[in-house]
Protein backbone atom coordinates (compact mmCIF):
# COMPACT_ATOMS: atom_id res chain seq x y z
CA UNK A 1 0.00 0.00 0.00
CA UNK A 2 1.12 3.53 -0.85
CA UNK A 3 2.27 5.78 2.13
CA UNK A 4 0.94 8.86 -0.11
CA UNK A 5 -2.72 10.11 -0.26
CA UNK A 6 -1.90 11.49 -4.09
CA UNK A 7 -0.86 8.86 -6.26
CA UNK A 8 -0.65 9.27 -10.69
CA UNK A 9 -1.51 5.89 -11.04
CA UNK A 10 -5.07 6.13 -9.52
CA UNK A 11 -6.34 9.03 -11.56
CA UNK A 12 -7.69 9.56 -14.82
CA UNK A 13 -5.82 11.27 -17.21
CA UNK A 14 -6.49 13.33 -20.56
CA UNK A 15 -4.70 14.96 -23.35
CA UNK A 16 -4.79 18.63 -23.98
CA UNK A 17 -2.77 21.19 -26.64
CA UNK A 18 -0.10 23.20 -25.24
CA UNK A 19 -2.47 26.24 -26.64
CA UNK A 20 -4.95 25.28 -24.56
CA UNK A 21 -3.22 25.40 -21.19
CA UNK A 22 -0.85 28.19 -21.78
CA UNK A 23 -0.34 31.58 -23.14
CA UNK A 24 2.74 30.53 -25.32
CA UNK A 25 4.98 33.61 -25.50
CA UNK A 26 7.96 34.40 -27.47
CA UNK A 27 11.32 35.39 -25.95
CA UNK A 28 12.93 39.06 -26.57
CA UNK A 29 15.57 38.60 -29.82
CA UNK A 30 18.06 40.44 -28.26
CA UNK A 31 21.77 40.60 -27.74
CA UNK A 32 23.31 40.47 -24.07
CA UNK A 33 23.66 43.27 -22.29
CA UNK A 34 27.40 44.09 -21.15
CA UNK A 35 28.40 42.19 -18.23
CA UNK A 36 27.94 44.13 -14.54
CA UNK A 37 28.43 42.70 -11.25
CA UNK A 38 25.24 44.00 -9.21
CA UNK A 39 22.12 42.86 -11.62
CA UNK A 40 18.87 41.52 -9.97
CA UNK A 41 16.99 40.82 -13.11
CA UNK A 42 17.52 37.00 -14.09
CA UNK A 43 18.54 36.61 -18.22
CA UNK A 44 17.18 33.21 -19.23
CA UNK A 45 19.33 31.25 -22.10
CA UNK A 46 18.74 27.91 -23.63
CA UNK A 47 20.69 26.12 -20.44
CA UNK A 48 20.14 22.97 -19.18
CA UNK A 49 20.79 24.44 -15.73
CA UNK A 50 20.90 27.12 -12.87
CA UNK A 51 16.78 27.37 -13.36
CA UNK A 52 17.74 28.74 -16.96
CA UNK A 53 19.54 31.55 -15.61
CA UNK A 54 22.51 32.74 -17.17
CA UNK A 55 23.40 36.21 -16.24
CA UNK A 56 21.92 39.34 -13.78
CA UNK A 57 21.30 42.45 -15.50
CA UNK A 58 19.95 45.70 -14.05
CA UNK A 59 16.64 47.28 -15.31
CA UNK A 60 19.08 50.09 -17.08
CA UNK A 61 21.22 48.11 -18.36
CA UNK A 62 18.78 45.84 -20.54
CA UNK A 63 16.28 48.97 -21.07
CA UNK A 64 19.68 50.45 -23.01
CA UNK A 65 20.91 47.83 -24.75
CA UNK A 66 19.33 47.42 -28.24
CA UNK A 67 18.68 43.88 -29.86
CA UNK A 68 22.01 44.13 -31.63
CA UNK A 69 23.71 45.88 -29.61
CA UNK A 70 23.25 49.19 -31.40
CA UNK A 71 20.93 50.88 -33.78
CA UNK A 72 17.16 50.84 -32.87
CA UNK A 73 16.40 49.92 -29.09
CA UNK A 74 12.88 48.79 -28.39
CA UNK A 75 10.79 49.71 -25.84
CA UNK A 76 11.19 47.64 -22.03
CA UNK A 77 7.89 46.59 -22.13
CA UNK A 78 9.14 44.20 -24.97
CA UNK A 79 12.38 42.56 -23.13
CA UNK A 80 10.95 42.89 -19.77
CA UNK A 81 8.79 39.04 -19.01
CA UNK A 82 6.33 39.05 -15.37
CA UNK A 83 7.20 36.61 -13.09
CA UNK A 84 4.60 33.36 -12.25
CA UNK A 85 5.48 31.64 -15.07
CA UNK A 86 7.28 28.40 -16.72
CA UNK A 87 9.99 28.97 -19.44
CA UNK A 88 11.33 26.22 -21.63
CA UNK A 89 14.41 26.44 -23.85
CA UNK A 90 13.35 25.84 -27.65
CA UNK A 91 16.84 25.52 -28.94
CA UNK A 92 20.04 24.40 -27.28
CA UNK A 93 19.26 22.08 -24.70
CA UNK A 94 15.96 22.20 -26.09
CA UNK A 95 12.72 21.08 -23.12
CA UNK A 96 14.10 22.38 -20.52
CA UNK A 97 11.31 24.02 -18.21
CA UNK A 98 12.25 26.18 -15.49
CA UNK A 99 9.41 28.12 -12.71
CA UNK A 100 10.22 31.87 -12.74
CA UNK A 101 8.84 33.88 -9.93
CA UNK A 102 10.09 37.07 -10.20
CA UNK A 103 10.09 38.71 -13.54
CA UNK A 104 13.14 38.58 -15.68
CA UNK A 105 14.76 38.92 -19.32
CA UNK A 106 15.33 36.33 -21.34
CA UNK A 107 16.61 35.40 -25.35
CA UNK A 108 14.32 34.41 -28.29
CA UNK A 109 15.73 30.36 -27.50
CA UNK A 110 12.83 30.69 -24.63
CA UNK A 111 9.16 30.10 -24.31
CA UNK A 112 7.56 31.92 -21.32
CA UNK A 113 4.20 29.89 -20.66
CA UNK A 114 1.30 31.67 -18.73
CA UNK A 115 -1.07 29.22 -17.38
CA UNK A 116 -4.98 30.01 -18.27
CA UNK A 117 -7.52 29.31 -16.59
CA UNK A 118 -6.12 28.82 -13.27
CA UNK A 119 -3.41 30.91 -10.72
CA UNK A 120 -0.19 29.44 -11.12
CA UNK A 121 1.79 28.75 -8.43
CA UNK A 122 5.16 26.89 -7.56
CA UNK A 123 3.64 23.24 -6.72
CA UNK A 124 1.70 23.22 -10.04
CA UNK A 125 4.19 24.37 -11.86
CA UNK A 126 6.72 21.68 -10.80
CA UNK A 127 4.19 19.12 -11.47
CA UNK A 128 3.96 20.75 -15.12
CA UNK A 129 7.38 21.04 -15.65
CA UNK A 130 7.68 17.44 -15.13
CA UNK A 131 4.93 16.70 -18.17
CA UNK A 132 6.09 19.58 -20.15
CA UNK A 133 10.51 18.06 -19.96
CA UNK A 134 8.81 14.75 -21.28
CA UNK A 135 8.70 16.29 -24.66
CA UNK A 136 11.94 16.83 -24.91
CA UNK A 137 12.58 13.63 -26.48
CA UNK A 138 10.64 14.96 -29.37
CA UNK A 139 13.25 17.90 -30.25
CA UNK A 140 16.84 15.80 -30.29
CA UNK A 141 19.15 16.30 -33.09
CA UNK A 142 18.33 20.24 -33.44
CA UNK A 143 14.98 20.21 -33.88
CA UNK A 144 13.74 23.54 -32.45
CA UNK A 145 10.75 23.89 -30.43
CA UNK A 146 9.93 27.64 -31.37
CA UNK A 147 6.44 28.75 -30.30
CA UNK A 148 4.39 27.72 -33.61
CA UNK A 149 5.67 24.64 -33.10
CA UNK A 150 4.92 24.44 -29.36
CA UNK A 151 1.42 25.03 -30.28
CA UNK A 152 0.82 22.18 -31.98
CA UNK A 153 2.35 19.85 -29.10
CA UNK A 154 0.45 18.22 -27.01
CA UNK A 155 0.42 17.62 -23.10
CA UNK A 156 -1.13 14.94 -20.81
CA UNK A 157 -2.48 15.82 -17.38
CA UNK A 158 -4.43 14.46 -14.29
CA UNK A 159 -8.28 15.76 -15.04
CA UNK A 160 -11.45 16.28 -12.94
CA UNK A 161 -14.64 14.41 -13.22
CA UNK A 162 -15.53 17.06 -15.69
CA UNK A 163 -12.62 16.24 -17.84
CA UNK A 164 -10.57 19.55 -17.08
CA UNK A 165 -6.95 19.59 -15.40
CA UNK A 166 -7.40 18.70 -12.18
CA UNK A 167 -4.86 21.55 -10.70
CA UNK A 168 -5.78 20.85 -7.49
CA UNK A 169 -4.28 17.23 -7.75
CA UNK A 170 -1.35 18.25 -8.97
CA UNK A 171 -0.24 20.86 -6.15
CA UNK A 172 -1.48 18.43 -3.55
CA UNK A 173 0.87 15.67 -5.50
CA UNK A 174 3.63 17.73 -4.94
CA UNK A 175 3.44 19.27 -1.47
CA UNK A 176 3.10 15.89 -0.25
CA UNK A 177 5.91 14.67 -1.89
CA UNK A 178 8.18 17.58 -0.76
CA UNK A 179 6.76 16.87 2.97
CA UNK A 180 7.93 13.62 3.00
CA UNK A 181 11.57 14.73 1.51
CA UNK A 182 11.95 17.18 4.17
CA UNK A 183 10.30 15.06 6.89
CA UNK A 184 13.17 12.48 5.88
CA UNK A 185 16.00 15.58 6.03
CA UNK A 186 14.49 16.51 9.24
CA UNK A 187 14.51 13.31 10.85
CA UNK A 188 18.69 12.94 9.25
CA UNK A 189 19.58 16.73 11.40
CA UNK A 190 18.45 15.17 14.22
CA UNK A 191 20.55 12.28 14.29
CA UNK A 192 23.15 14.36 13.06
CA UNK A 193 22.90 17.00 15.99
CA UNK A 194 22.84 13.89 18.19
CA UNK A 195 25.84 12.49 16.85
CA UNK A 196 27.91 15.74 16.59
CA UNK A 197 26.74 16.82 20.22
CA UNK A 198 28.68 20.24 20.84
CA UNK A 199 28.29 22.19 23.98
CA UNK A 200 31.12 24.44 23.57
CA UNK A 201 31.02 28.76 24.45
CA UNK A 202 33.09 31.54 22.25
CA UNK A 203 32.21 33.16 25.23
CA UNK A 204 34.21 30.35 27.81
CA UNK A 205 36.67 29.58 25.54
CA UNK A 206 40.54 30.74 25.75
CA UNK A 207 41.41 32.77 22.85
CA UNK A 208 45.14 33.74 21.24
CA UNK A 209 46.33 36.44 18.82
CA UNK A 210 47.93 35.51 16.11
CA UNK A 211 49.33 36.93 12.73
CA UNK A 212 47.39 35.39 9.17
CA UNK A 213 50.58 34.88 8.00
CA UNK A 214 51.58 32.40 11.07
CA UNK A 215 48.17 30.60 10.22
CA UNK A 216 47.83 31.26 6.00
CA UNK A 217 49.84 30.78 2.90
CA UNK A 218 48.50 33.92 0.67
CA UNK A 219 48.69 33.44 -2.41
CA UNK A 220 47.40 36.19 -5.14
CA UNK A 221 45.28 36.29 -7.72
CA UNK A 222 45.74 37.24 -11.62
CA UNK A 223 44.52 40.24 -13.40
CA UNK A 224 42.05 38.90 -16.07
CA UNK A 225 39.94 42.51 -17.93
CA UNK A 226 36.39 41.85 -19.21
CA UNK A 227 37.22 42.52 -22.47
CA UNK A 228 39.29 39.26 -22.04
CA UNK A 229 36.79 37.22 -20.43
CA UNK A 230 35.19 34.11 -22.63
CA UNK A 231 32.05 32.86 -21.37
CA UNK A 232 32.28 29.56 -19.71
CA UNK A 233 31.20 27.33 -16.50
CA UNK A 234 34.28 28.40 -14.28
CA UNK A 235 33.10 30.43 -11.84
CA UNK A 236 35.44 34.23 -11.76
CA UNK A 237 36.41 35.50 -8.15
CA UNK A 238 36.28 39.33 -8.33
CA UNK A 239 36.13 42.16 -5.16
CA UNK A 240 32.82 41.87 -5.06
CA UNK A 241 30.59 41.78 -1.43
CA UNK A 242 27.43 39.23 -2.86
CA UNK A 243 27.11 36.29 -5.04
CA UNK A 244 29.69 34.64 -2.94
CA UNK A 245 32.31 36.56 -4.75
CA UNK A 246 31.36 35.29 -8.12
CA UNK A 247 31.23 38.19 -10.63
CA UNK A 248 31.50 36.04 -13.67
CA UNK A 249 31.73 32.36 -15.58
CA UNK A 250 34.42 31.68 -17.42
CA UNK A 251 36.36 29.77 -19.90
CA UNK A 252 39.81 31.24 -19.38
CA UNK A 253 42.67 29.41 -17.48
CA UNK A 254 45.50 30.93 -15.61
CA UNK A 255 47.59 29.93 -12.97
CA UNK A 256 44.96 31.76 -10.03
CA UNK A 257 43.15 28.54 -10.60
CA UNK A 258 42.22 27.11 -7.10
CA UNK A 259 39.87 25.01 -5.01
CA UNK A 260 39.13 24.37 -1.15
CA UNK A 261 40.19 27.79 -0.37
CA UNK A 262 38.91 31.14 1.17
CA UNK A 263 39.34 34.16 -1.40
CA UNK A 264 39.64 37.14 0.20
CA UNK A 265 39.48 41.09 -1.15
CA UNK A 266 42.44 43.75 -0.45
CA UNK A 267 40.74 46.16 -2.78
CA UNK A 268 36.61 46.84 -3.68
CA UNK A 269 35.23 45.52 -0.84
CA UNK A 270 38.21 45.58 1.46
CA UNK A 271 38.45 42.63 3.97
CA UNK A 272 34.76 40.11 2.73
CA UNK A 273 35.93 36.26 1.93
CA UNK A 274 34.22 34.04 0.88
CA UNK A 275 34.42 29.81 0.71
CA UNK A 276 34.86 28.31 -2.49
CA UNK A 277 34.91 24.81 -2.60
CA UNK A 278 34.77 24.64 -6.19
CA UNK A 279 37.74 24.92 -9.27
CA UNK A 280 37.38 29.08 -10.12
CA UNK A 281 39.57 31.74 -11.07
CA UNK A 282 40.73 35.03 -8.99
CA UNK A 283 41.02 38.60 -9.91
CA UNK A 284 44.22 40.46 -8.85
CA UNK A 285 41.92 41.81 -6.41
CA UNK A 286 41.29 38.58 -4.37
CA UNK A 287 43.95 36.40 -2.48
CA UNK A 288 43.98 33.24 -1.76
CA UNK A 289 44.09 31.95 2.15
CA UNK A 290 45.75 28.22 2.43
CA UNK A 291 45.77 27.28 6.03
CA UNK A 292 49.11 26.17 6.59
CA UNK A 293 49.36 23.64 9.58
CA UNK A 294 46.18 22.14 9.06
CA UNK A 295 44.18 20.40 6.38
CA UNK A 296 41.77 23.55 4.61
CA UNK A 297 38.54 21.98 6.12
CA UNK A 298 35.52 23.76 4.71
CA UNK A 299 33.99 24.19 8.62
CA UNK A 300 37.10 25.88 9.69
CA UNK A 301 37.71 28.12 6.79
CA UNK A 302 33.93 28.88 7.44
CA UNK A 303 35.03 29.89 10.91
CA UNK A 304 38.39 31.45 10.04
CA UNK A 305 35.93 33.58 7.46
CA UNK A 306 34.31 35.14 9.79
CA UNK A 307 37.56 35.62 12.17
CA UNK A 308 38.83 37.78 9.38
CA UNK A 309 35.81 39.60 8.72
CA UNK A 310 36.12 41.42 11.94
CA UNK A 311 39.04 43.70 10.59
CA UNK A 312 36.82 45.42 8.01
CA UNK A 313 36.16 48.53 10.23
CA UNK A 314 40.15 49.06 10.15
CA UNK A 315 40.51 49.12 5.76
CA UNK A 316 37.59 51.75 4.57
CA UNK A 317 37.89 54.92 2.47
CA UNK A 318 40.58 53.26 0.43
CA UNK A 319 43.19 51.82 2.76
CA UNK A 320 43.62 48.58 1.13
CA UNK A 321 43.93 45.32 3.00
CA UNK A 322 47.20 44.44 0.74
CA UNK A 323 49.29 41.38 1.04
CA UNK A 324 51.94 43.48 3.45
CA UNK A 325 48.99 43.98 5.82
CA UNK A 326 47.71 40.97 5.54
CA UNK A 327 50.87 38.83 6.88
CA UNK A 328 51.62 41.64 9.52
CA UNK A 329 47.29 41.77 10.13
CA UNK A 330 46.69 39.94 13.95
CA UNK A 331 43.24 37.92 14.31
CA UNK A 332 42.34 36.29 17.50
CA UNK A 333 41.29 32.78 17.34
CA UNK A 334 40.33 30.22 19.52
CA UNK A 335 43.56 28.13 21.33
CA UNK A 336 44.27 24.67 22.89
CA UNK A 337 45.57 24.31 26.19
CA UNK A 338 49.43 24.42 24.50
CA UNK A 339 48.21 27.91 23.07
CA UNK A 340 47.64 26.62 19.74
CA UNK A 341 44.86 26.72 17.78
CA UNK A 342 42.17 24.93 18.47
CA UNK A 343 41.13 23.92 14.86
CA UNK A 344 38.82 20.71 15.95
CA UNK A 345 37.17 23.48 18.25
CA UNK A 346 36.50 25.93 15.62
CA UNK A 347 35.26 23.02 13.24
CA UNK A 348 32.74 21.13 15.54
CA UNK A 349 31.51 24.64 16.57
CA UNK A 350 30.46 25.60 13.29
CA UNK A 351 29.28 22.32 12.30
CA UNK A 352 27.05 22.71 15.07
CA UNK A 353 25.80 25.89 14.17
CA UNK A 354 25.27 25.05 10.77
CA UNK A 355 23.14 21.93 11.64
CA UNK A 356 21.08 23.96 14.08
CA UNK A 357 20.61 26.34 11.11
CA UNK A 358 19.25 23.51 8.39
CA UNK A 359 17.40 22.16 11.01
CA UNK A 360 15.48 25.54 11.59
CA UNK A 361 15.29 25.85 7.66
CA UNK A 362 13.61 22.20 7.43
CA UNK A 363 11.10 22.78 10.01
CA UNK A 364 9.69 26.53 8.30
CA UNK A 365 9.94 24.39 4.81
CA UNK A 366 7.97 21.16 6.19
CA UNK A 367 5.28 24.42 7.93
CA UNK A 368 4.90 25.49 3.77
CA UNK A 369 4.45 22.00 2.82
CA UNK A 370 2.06 21.23 5.71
Amino acid sequence: MSKFSFNLNDRKWGEFNFIDIFVIRSGFYNKKPPLEENGTIPFLGATDSNNGITEFYSLENIERNSKIGYGKNEPLSQKIFDGNCICVTNNGSVGYAYYQAIPFTCSHDVNPLYLKNHQLNKFIARFLISAIEKQRVCFQYSRKWRPIRMKKSKIKLPITQNGEPDYAFMENFIKERMYYKLKQYNDYLDKQIAQFAFSGSLKEKQWGEFRIEDLFQIKSGKRLTKSKMVSGNTPFIGSSAINNGVTNFISNQNVSLDKNVLGVNYNGSVVENFYHPYECLFSDDVKRFHLKNHTNNKLVLLFLKMVILQQKNKFMYAYKFNEQRMNRQTVKVPITPNGEPDYAFMENYTRNLMLKKYKKYAQLRLQEYA
